[in-house]
Formats: structure tokens, C-alpha cells, sequence
């Protein structure tokens, strides 16, 4: 059972939204709030692994509510709801910790999609998201350095993690370096481990920050998959 919170500041969007996820077998909403000091506070009642988070709330905003749920010890995936693909606050959301971004229009197989993805430890990136990520960090100057934040990384952790931000799977990084699928779920998990990343949309995020892989790499990500 996958367990749900919803944080948007439209009750008709919160209902609509329970009552789609509340018919599946395996999810079940948890929580309800209005804004995002509300919902903060739901989860350390409530424990959701997932919740639905509007950008624009009063009291705190989905970004600022999504930084403090990142700080917890075990933090739920956060999936943001945005009303254009191209919202300006993508890119902070996806530093705040966001695992991916959901249209507040979406049908709803893909609203279950995007909750089990994300349940999953995936992201979910729209194409449109990832080309404009990757249009902004195209204007930036080379990094001249490898960041401290990679120093711990060991050269084969170092290869996985710009394959992972490239939008390859597990399976696909198994076959290319020629390793058993548990090694490289193994490396990823070191990886977020060090790097204190919680899944693959920061992985992609830290990768273009810090130069590791830079536009024009083969494949950047989409909708990554593997957990």
C-alpha cells in the first residue's frame, strides 16, 4: 500500500484527486492540506511515502515545504503539481528535492503513473522539463574543477552516476559496464549515500551543476527508470 498526501490550496483539486487514487488496491490517501506549513506537519503525523504538492500555496509555498520534508530522516517523494509543463520554479523545485512534476490537468493514469513512479524511487521528468534543464546549463561556463561534493565518489561510482544522469537504468548500466545488476544498484546506492541525494531527479540535477555530464552527453534523462 502506497501511501498518499495531497497539499494544494484548491479543495476541488484535492477531491478530485482522492477520489481517483482512493479506488486504486494499492494506494490510499493519508492526508489532506491547504497550504504548505499544513502539510509539513501532516507528515510527521501521517508518515505518506508520497505527496502531491501544489507550487503556489499560502503560508508556505510547495518549494519551501518541500525543503523541510527533504531534511527529514526518511523523507517522503515529492511530486510537484504545476499548471504549465514550463513553470518557472522547476529547477528550484528539483533542488528543494522534488522527484518529479505532474500537470494539475492531468487524466488520471497518469496521475497513478507518476505516484507509482515515484513510490518507486524514480523520477519523473517531462521531456519538455529536461530540455529546458539542459537548455540552462548550456549557457553556463564549463565547471573548471571536479567539485568537492564528487571527491568521495570512486572513478567506477564516478561512471555510474554520469550514466544514471544521462537517463540510463540500472539494466542498462549493467550491461554496458559488464556488472550484475545487485553491483550497480549497489553503486547507486553508495552514490546517493555520499552525494545525500534521495533519487534520480537530484542525481540529474548535481550531474549538470557540477559539469559532470554537460549538454550534448548521449541521452540525457526523461522519465528515468530503476530504482
Amino acid at each position: 500500500m502506497i501511501r498518499v498526501a495531497i497539499a494544494d490550496d484548491q479543495a476541488l483539486v484535492r477531491t478530485g484527486f482522492r477520489v481517483i487514487l482512493d479506488a486504486e488496491p494499492d494506494l490510499e490517501v493519508v492526508a489532506e492540506a491547504a497550504d504548505g506549513r499544513e502539510i509539513v506537519d501532516l507528515v510527521h503525523a501521517r508518515r505518506p511515502e508520497v505527496v502531491l504538492m501544489d507550487v503556489r500555496m499560502p503560508n508556505l509555498d510547495g518549494i519551501e515545504a518541500t525543503r523541510h520534508l527533504a531534511a527529514l530522516p526518511t523523507p517522503p517523494r515529492v511530486l510537484m503539481l504545476t499548471t504549465f509543463d514550463l513553470d518557472e520554479y522547476v529547477y528550484e523545485a528539483l533542488r528543494a528535492g522534488a522527484s518529479g512534476f505532474l500537470l494539475k490537468d492531468a487524466g488520471a493514469d497518469e496521475l497513478l503513473h507518476a505516484v507509482r513512479v515515484v513510490a518507486a524511487g524514480e523520477a519523473l521528468l517531462s521531456p519538455s522539463i529536461t530540455r529546458r534543464l539542459i537548455a540552462d546549463y548550456a549557457r553556463r561556463p564549463p565547471a573548471s574543477e571536479q567539485p568537492a561534493a564528487l571527491a568521495e565518489l570512486t572513478p567506477r561510482e564516478l561512471e555510474v552516476l554520469r550514466m544514471l544522469a544521462r537517463g540510463l537504468s540500472n539494466a542498462e548500466i549493467a550491461r554496458e559496464l559488464v556488472l550484475g545488476d545487485a553491483t550497480v544498484k549497489t553503486h547507486v546506492a553508495r552514490i546517493f549515500g555520499k552525494l545525500g541525494l534521495h533519487d534520480r531527479a537530484q542525481a540529474v540535477v548535481l550531474a549538470y551543476e557540477t559539469g559532470l555530464i554537460t549538454p550534448g552527453d548521449q541521452r540525457a534523462s526523461t522519465d528515468a527508470s530503476g530504482a
